[in-house]
Parts: structure tokens; sequence; C-alpha cells
């Protein structure tokens, strides 16, 4: 027979199940049953246990903390498991772990306790206010527009987790109240004038260092900055380049030699095809390293460097105020791509990305994709006539503007006006004009024999 007893006037109950030996405890509280197992084969063990529990979820109830549905935290922790393992091989295992960092510092700390349900628009806009109010107390400054997106998104992911599992009925709204259209802003980037200070200042430090232990750092950083800019590449594909990944080929269609690269990064793999100006920076790096083909290109991107000469020479920020990094050698790379006519398409293409974030990243503030041909045009005005010296064309003209007839606009049309301008080189047909044996606003001269 299995043995059962009644606590805290009904509301705790203490059994064993069958012929187990450890006592559970049970009570129903917010619609929901609740079981836990003491792990102890003592009565009075148990029963201490038992009671301990039931009196901390009941000081859990009154402090709000107790919920009859899934809460964000047990959803979170289900979207995590299952965003490793299905994504596995099609995300960069950087972007997943920054969802775990969002969850565990951010989200979790303030949705953590919430049900599912209690996940609405309202508190939505509530952590909005948190973060940012916490983040300028801690920093003295609010987490950027991008760092609130990217938590918001992971939100979303969770939430969808939820519905996936039938834990959430619907997604509440998310979306940002009181918002106004975004002001698009370029991402950093050097200029031509720019770009020429920058490698000629990467370039001064190879020639004369001012260590002479760091020789290959600065040979190694110039070489960087000019490979960067011909290639386009994002820096996490160029950490992740070997020298296997990169052919030096003679391009058919220009004769030029230019260089092939298999490129690995959070697209998957893609191809890449350089200008001539990264061919040499390679060359470098073969004869200075002599490396394997499984070697990387540049084991180091040397950050901290290229910080130190962007200072110097007055570069590390743009007149915006926007803060320069090495992924602004790849927005260089598509900026003077765009300055030279090259189809915005195949500059998407090589840099495996859509031409949606070129055309609202890039070419809006590029001043040579502008046509002026097609913005300055002019329309044609409506000739003015203007009574002449000669009183006989005067009479002609004005007869024949009378009664010529109208184009577009009212005015008269380019064929009348050559017409008029025939007339009044020809003495002769004045004078039939005149005499009246032309008919009106008709120049032509009479048929032969009635002049």
């Amino acid at each position: 027979m299995t043995a059962h007893h009644v606590l805290m006037r009904g509301n705790l109950h203490l059994y064993k199940r069958g012929d187990g030996k450890h006592w559970q405890c049970s009570t129903y509280l917010n619609g929901k049953n609740r079981r836990k197992s003491t792990k102890e084969d003592s009565f009075e063990r148990a029963k201490d246990i038992a009671e301990d529990w039931f009196l901390e979820l009941k000081g859990k109830q009154r402090r709000g903390e107790v919920v009859g549905e899934k809460t964000f935290r047990e959803a979170a922790e289900q979207f995590l498991r299952e965003y490793e393992i299905i994504t596995e091989g099609r995300r960069n295992l950087q972007y997943v772990e920054g969802h775990g960092r969002r969850l565990k510092l951010h989200l979790l700390p303030f949705f953590g306790r919430m049900g599912l349900s209690e996940v609405i628009s309202g508190k939505l806009q509530e952590y909005r206010i948190h973060r940012r109010e916490n983040t300028l107390e801690q920093r003295g400054k609010a987490p950027s527009r991008s760092t609130l997106h990217q938590e918001i998104v992971c939100l979303r992911q969770v939430l969808k987790t939820a519905m996936r599992h039938g834990w959430l009925k619907h997604l509440p709204d998310l979306s940002e109240p009181f918002r106004a259209s975004e002001k698009i802003s370029h991402r950093a980037w050097f200029s031509p004038e720019e770009y020429r200070t920058l490698y000629e200042a990467t370039r001064e430090r190879t020639r004369n260092p001012r260590r002479k232990r760091y020789q290959w750092e600065y040979e190694q950083l110039h070489d960087f900055v000019l490979f960067m800019a011909n290639t386009g590449l994002r820096p996490d594909e160029a950490a992740r380049l070997e020298y296997r990944d990169v052919k030096i080929v003679k391009d058919y269609a220009t004769g030029e030699t230019i260089l092939e690269i298999e490129v690995r990064g959070k697209r998957g793999v893609g191809y890449c095809k350089s200008t001539t100006g990264a061919v040499r920076p390679f060359q470098r790096l073969k004869r200075r390293n002599n490396p394997q083909p499984t070697d990387r290109l540049f084991p180091k991107t040397h950050p901290g460097l290229f910080n130190i000469i962007l200072d110097e020479v007055g570069l590390k920020f743009d007149r915006e105020g926007n803060r320069r990094t090495a992924y602004s050698l790849r927005h260089t790379y598509v900026c003077l791509r765009l300055m030279e006519g090259a189809d915005i398409y195949q500059i998407a293409k090589n840099c495996r990305t859509s031409v949606e974030m070129i055309e609202k990243y890039y070419a809006s503030h590029i001043k040579t994709s502008l046509d002026a041909a097609a913005i300055n045009v002019r329309r044609a005005k409506p000739w003015k006539y203007e009574a002449a010296s000669d009183p006989i064309l005067a009479q002609v003209g004005s007869k024949f503007i009378e009664n010529a007839p109208r184009g577009r606009g009212g005015t008269v049309d380019a064929t009348d006006l050559r017409k008029l301008s025939a007339l009044a080189g020809n003495p002769r047909r004045r004078t039939a004009q005149i005499r009246g044996n032309l008919s009106d606003g008709n120049p032509e001269p009479s048929p032969k024999g009635k002049v």
C-alpha cells in the first residue's frame, strides 16, 4: 500500500510511489501541480524538507515569482539548446555565442522570472528604458541602436521557440514606438587622399622602424592595409584566409594580373577577385614568411599598431565622428570601386553582400554616383517672335505666327520656325505673302506661273 500523508492544512502531500524508497512531496499552486523529490527515506527528514519547500513556494508566490506557465528563462534555455545544434555549420560560432551573452547579461536578469504571457509590448518598452538608464549610469553613454536591435532579435528568437513548443499563442508587437525614419549614415571609410596618407604612413614604418624588433609587425601591417583595400574582404574573412586559398592569375578580360581568392566567412564559402594592387603585397607575404599551404596569411591583424598609426595621422575618426577600424578598409574598397564606375551588381557579388546594402551605406554618399547630365536637363524655351527691322518681314512674320498651328503648351513648333526663317531670307516669297498669293500661315510658294 502506498504511504501518503497530508500536511500544512491539506495543502501539502507527502507520499511514496509504489516500492520507491524516497519520499515525494506535491502541492497545487497558481493553477499548476508542483512536485519535488525529498531524496530522503526517513519520514521525519522528508517532512522537514517538504514543509521548507512549500513555505519557500508560498513566499515566491507573494513576491510574484511563481507563475502557472513556462517562464522566459525556460524558453531561453530551450532556445540555446536548439539553436547551437540546428545552426551548426551554418552560423558563425561567434554569432551563436553572442546570443548567449545577450541573454545572460541583459535579457534574463530582466525577463527571466516572467511568464511568457507577461512579455508584452509594454514590458519591452520598460526594458529599453531600463537598458538605457543602467548603461548611462555605468558607462556614461547609452547603448547604440544596433546593440538594442540585436538584443530584440534575440528576444524574438526566444519567443518564437516558445511558440513552436506551444507555450505561447502569439508574438507581441516588438516594434519600437515613436520611431522616426532613421538617418542614413555611411560607413567609415578612407577617401582617396586619406587612403594615400594611411598607406604612406605604414610604408614609412617599414622603412624606418622605431623599434627593430617590431620590423616584421610593421611589414605585415603595411601589406594587410594594401591587401584589404584591394580585395574588400571582411576582417574575419582575412583572419581565416590560408595561402592555399589565394592564386595569382591573369584576367583574360582585362589582361591584368590579379588574385583569385576562395573566401570563408559568415556567408559560407565565396569567391573574390582582387584589383592589381593586391598582388605585390601577397608576393611579399610569401617571401617574408615562407609559408606552408595551410598557414594563415594574417595570423595577427595588429589592431593596436593600426590604431596608433591612425591616431598619429589623424584618421581615427571621420568628420561625422565614426570610428575607423580594419573594417573601414573594406568600405574603402567598395567606395573606390564605385567612384571608378564599376557595376554595383558586380561589386555586390565580389564582396558577398547585397546590392541593397551597397546602395544604402555606400552609394548614397559617393558623388560620382550622380549623373549630372541626367540631372541638369533643361527644357527648350518657347520661341518668341520679335518685330524685325524689316517692315515686310514683320508683316509676314506676325501673320504667320498668328495662324501657325500650336504645339504642346501653345508654342509654335520647331518646323514652323524653320519655315519662317526660310521666308525671312527670300525677298520674292515675302512679296508673294504680302500680295496674298500665299495661303495664311503657310509660307510655301504658289504653283509655278501664279506669282
